[in-house]
């Protein structure tokens, strides 16, 4: 597996959507918080989803997930896609993007690379391990993220 990119700049200014499910019932989100690394030696993708979204419902039920990268011209259907929720409208027809299963759960056809990842580990994020001002700046009143670390099964381009 292989997947060379600037990693900082693909999740933070290009953004990612994250994707869980099967072909009968999934959602995707936008994220621009992850990463990359290795983990127990393994290849892993983390991400962190609030429990008030949506996707979190489909993150916990199923063991594997996608995280996908798009070219540039999706990027304001990636926008729509961060601020509309799956509960509220049909994400997938509206999107415009063409879903497709992969390895035990979904991606899109216009996506420049996927990773297939298995679920390794969750835990939230205990915002009492965190500075003062990331706490108060990023969580307030609302519920911390929960990060869920997969292992990169596939990369797929």
């Amino acid at each position: 597996m292989n997947f060379e990119t600037d990693i900082f700049t693909q999740f933070d200014k290009k953004w990612a959507l994250l994707t869980a499910g099967n072909s009968e019932k999934f959602n995707t989100m936008t994220i621009s918080w992850g990463g990359l690394g290795t983990l127990w030696n393994k290849p892993v993708a983390t991400v962190y989803v609030r429990s008030s979204r949506y996707t979190y419902e489909f993150m916990e039920d199923n063991d594997y997930f996608t995280v996908s990268f798009y070219p540039d011209e999706y990027k304001k259907t990636l926008g729509v896609l961060g601020s509309k929720s799956g509960r509220d409208m049909d994400k997938m027809n509206e999107s415009g993007l063409t879903a497709k299963e992969v390895d035990n759960s979904m991606t899109f056809e216009e996506a420049e690379v996927t990773l297939v990842c298995k679920k390794l580990f969750k835990q939230e994020l205990d915002v009492a391990n965190m500075p003062k001002d990331v706490a108060d700046g990023f969580y307030g009143s609302d519920a911390p993220h929960m990060m869920f670390i997969g292992e990169v099964l596939d990369i797929l381009k």
